[in-house]
């Protein structure tokens, strides 16, 4: 099998890039949703990204991936091992990348209990399912308007609430979901209901660059990346190296990123201003903000993290007429943050020290 085409060999659509290095340093950011015609590296991207991720340690011999460092989060059985005295031995595996078929439906999604089993033999028996091979791992699901309402609110909520329980007649399992979720569909082929868009943390609509020079660099490398795959992984090999070493030390500060009052009376305000709805998406800007602050080495939000976070949080959430633009612009909403900033003044004349300047790491689409 050929290498995975380089993330970081990707030309352009520098949005739909940051939106998924963003759910890969927090994947509890909900998941991201890219819409796009055809041929707009849509599905390269998906699979770049799982190619590139750290590897992940794991509880050797769980089924479900769980992590060693955090037993809240154990499957049944690891909680059971441990119970035992069992000592869980622990290594290192590859970020899983596991693809979800449109015909896929909920007890494949989630897996099953063998009633049956419990019953005759007193023996509880989970056949697993596709949210536990993707634990810890991507979870792509190609044209995601074509699946199930019902399944794709179930990859939601897993992927939100980072468990999957399945309970069958008073019998129980669970085990840890936590996966960066990517959907991708067609525009052309039909629209998510409202209610399941909203529910994805990110979207990001691409489009085929029209600028020819960006064109020409797409053919030259898809033709290099023909030619000698392994060659051409090499060359890239060093930038995916980098990427891969930054998305690390995100992950270890995300947690760690602090925020002010202001910061949270300004994403208020700015969600205010653009009607949107709920509750949700205020929550995500700011959860957004801190990976992106943890992506750029910063351990305090600014006013640039959350207008990055806005322009990823809010395009799929905003009430639009029928001949009005999607696309909500970072210069839009730059203007919108510093007239809310003349409006509410800074507190008692004091300085917010989320806004020192430091090197942020930004790509603007």
């Amino acid at each position: 099998m050929p290498p995975i085409f380089p993330f970081t060999a990707i030309v352009g659509q520098e949005r739909m890039k940051r939106a998924l290095i963003l759910n890969a340093v927090n994947p509890r950011l909900g998941g991201v949703l890219i819409r796009g015609e055809r041929g707009t590296a849509k599905s390269t991207a998906a699979r770049a990204l799982a190619a590139l991720l750290p590897e992940v340690r794991v509880v050797e011999g769980c089924r479900f991936s769980c992590d060693p460092d955090r037993p809240t989060t154990w499957c049944t059985e690891c909680h059971e091992r441990a119970a035992a005295n069992d000592p869980l031995p622990v290594t290192t595996r590859r970020t899983s990348f596991v693809n979800l078929p449109v015909s896929a439906t909920e007890d494949r999604v989630v897996g099953t209990l063998d009633i049956e089993k419990a019953i005759q033999r007193g023996e509880r028996h989970f056949e697993a399912g596709v949210l536990a091979a993707a634990n810890r791992g991507l979870l792509y699901v190609d044209e995601v308007n074509l699946l199930d309402d019902h399944v794709v609110d179930v990859l939601l909520d897993s992927a939100a609430m980072g468990i999957n329980v399945v309970e069958r007649e008073g019998i129980s399992f669970a085990h840890p979901a936590r996966f960066i979720l990517v959907g991708t569909m067609n525009p052309e082929e039909g629209d998510l209901r409202p209610q399941l868009l909203d529910r994805f943390a990110l979207a990001v609509d691409i489009h085929g660059l029209t600028n020819a020079p960006d064109r020409v660099a797409i053919m030259e490398r898809n033709l290099q990346y023909e030619n000698d795959s392994e060659a051409f992984r090499q060359t890239w090999e060093a930038r995916e190296t980098e990427l891969t070493d930054e998305i690390e030390q995100a992950r270890i500060i995300v947690e760690s990123v602090t925020y002010s009052k202001r910061d949270l009376e300004g994403i208020a305000a700015l969600t205010t201003s653009m009607g949107v709805d709920g509750h949700r998406a205020d929550l995500v800007i700011l959860r957004a903000a801190r990976a992106q602050a943890a992506f750029g080495g910063r351990t305090a939000i600014n006013d640039e993290d959350i207008v990055l976070a806005a322009e990823l949080a809010l395009p799929h959430r905003i009430k639009h007429g029928p001949f009005q633009k999607t696309e909500v612009s970072v210069y839009d909403l730059e203007e919108r943050m510093e007239q809310i900033r003349s409006e509410f003044g800074n507190a008692e004349g004091t300085p917010n020290p989320s806004e020192e300047k430091s090197p942020v790491k930004k790509n603007k689409g």
